[in-house]
C-alpha cells in the first residue's frame, strides 16, 4: 500500500487544474490593459489575481523565481509563501505576465503562467537574470548542443527531422544583442521568426510535436528558463541553458549564490524532480494559446496544462461570467 504520506511530498495530479484558476485569473485582469500602453498597470493587476488565488489553493507553495524584479514592475516575490500551507510542499515558479509590453501593445504571444515541481527541485537563477537558451522537440535529444554553432544545430536537426534546412523556422527574440546570432542562423539557410516577447511559448511551440517552430535560440530570462524546463520535461524535449551576466557584479553575485559559470544546464539541472507541472493562460492570442475573448455574457480563456510525470498535454477552454469579473 502507497505511503499517505507521500501525498504531502509531492504535488499530485490536481494541483495543475487548481493552478489553472490562478492563471485564468490573471489573464482575465490583464485584459482591460490590452493594447493601452501601460504595462505595469496590467502586471499589478495580473500579479493581485494570482495572489489571490494561489491563497486558496491546498499547497505549501514557496515561490522559488518570481517576476518584476528586473525592471522594477509589480512582482510576486522570491521567498513569497503561496497557498493555504495545507498539501505537497512545491517550489512555484510565476510570471503573471510573460508578455507585459506585449498586453500593453496589443500584441501577439502574451500569457499568463505557473511552473511548480516539488520543494528544492527548481534551480534558483534570480540572482543572474538572463541565461542563453536552446530549446527543441525530442528529435533534438542528443542531436543539438548549445557549446554547437548555431548553423550546425540547424543541419543536425533538420536531418534528425527528416526535413530540408529551408523549412526549419527558428524562434529569436528580437533583440540587438541577437544580431550575429540572426545572421547567422539565416546563413544557414534557415528562416527565422523574430519574437517581440515571450520567449517561454516560443520554446513550448518548439518542443511541442505540433508546433510551427523547430528551435528557439538566443538570451532570454533566467526566470523563464527555468519554467521552460518544467515543460520541456513534459514534452520530452531538449533545453540547454548557460548563464549570461551581464556585469562582473552579476557574476559575482551568481558566485556566491553557487550557481556555475561556464557550464550547460540541462533540463534535469534546471529542475531535478520528475514530477512538474507547467500551466499557462492565453492573454492575447499566440502560438500557444489563444488570448482571451469577450464573447458577450462571458469571457473565454484558454489554457495549456503539462506534467511531466504522467507526459500528459492538456488544453482548456472555460467561459466566465463577464459579471463576475469586468463589470
Amino acid at each position: 500500500m502507497a505511503d499517505p504520506a507521500s501525498h504531502y511530498q509531492n504535488p499530485d495530479r490536481n494541483l495543475a487544474l487548481e493552478l489553472v484558476r490562478a492563471t485564468e485569473a490573471a489573464a482575465i485582469r490583464a485584459v482591460p490593459f490590452i493594447g493601452r500602453g501601460d504595462k505595469n498597470g496590467a502586471d499589478g493587476a495580473a500579479v493581485n489575481a494570482m495572489r489571490t488565488f494561489l491563497a486558496t489553493v491546498d499547497f505549501a507553495g514557496v515561490i522559488v523565481i518570481g517576476e518584476g524584479e528586473k525592471d522594477r514592475a509589480p512582482m510576486l516575490f522570491n521567498g513569497e509563501q503561496v497557498g493555504t500551507g495545507n498539501g505537497p510542499a512545491t517550489d512555484i515558479a510565476v510570471d503573471p505576465i510573460d508578455g507585459t509590453s506585449l498586453t500593453a501593445a496589443g500584441r501577439q504571444n502574451a500569457i499568463s503562467m505557473i511552473a511548480a515541481a516539488d520543494r528544492g527541485s527548481m534551480l534558483d537563477a534570480h540572482s543572474v537574470f538572463y541565461m542563453e537558451k536552446i530549446v527543441t522537440g525530442p528529435e533534438g535529444v542528443g542531436v543539438v548542443d548549445i557549446r554547437r554553432p548555431v548553423g550546425e544545430n540547424i543541419r543536425a536537426l533538420a536531418k534528425a527531422k527528416g526535413k530540408d534546412v529551408g523549412e526549419m523556422l527558428i524562434g529569436v527574440l528580437d533583440r540587438p544583442r541577437h544580431e550575429q546570432l540572426i545572421a547567422d542562423i539565416r546563413a544557414a539557410g534557415a528562416g527565422t521568426r523574430l519574437l517581440l516577447d515571450g520567449d517561454v511559448a516560443g520554446g513550448i511551440n518548439a518542443a511541442s510535436y505540433e508546433g510551427r517552430l523547430d528551435m528557439c535560440v538566443g538570451i532570454g530570462g533566467s526566470p523563464e528558463g527555468v519554467a521552460t524546463a518544467c515543460a520541456i520535461k513534459a514534452l520530452g524535449g531538449l533545453i540547454q541553458t548557460r548563464l549570461a551576466p551581464k556585469t562582473d557584479e552579476e557574476r559575482q553575485k551568481g558566485l556566491d549564490a553557487g550557481l556555475k559559470f561556464d557550464h550547460v544546464y540541462e533540463a534535469d539541472e534546471l529542475v531535478t524532480s520528475d514530477n512538474t507541472f507547467f500551466v499557462a493562460t492565453g492573454v492575447t492570442d499566440g502560438m500557444l494559446v489563444r488570448g482571451v475573448q469577450r464573447k458577450g455574457p462571458v469571457i473565454r480563456t484558454e489554457s495549456i496544462v503539462l506534467r511531466s510525470r504522467s507526459g500528459t498535454i492538456r488544453r482548456i477552454t472555460a467561459d466566465h461570467l463577464v459579471s463576475k469579473w469586468l463589470d
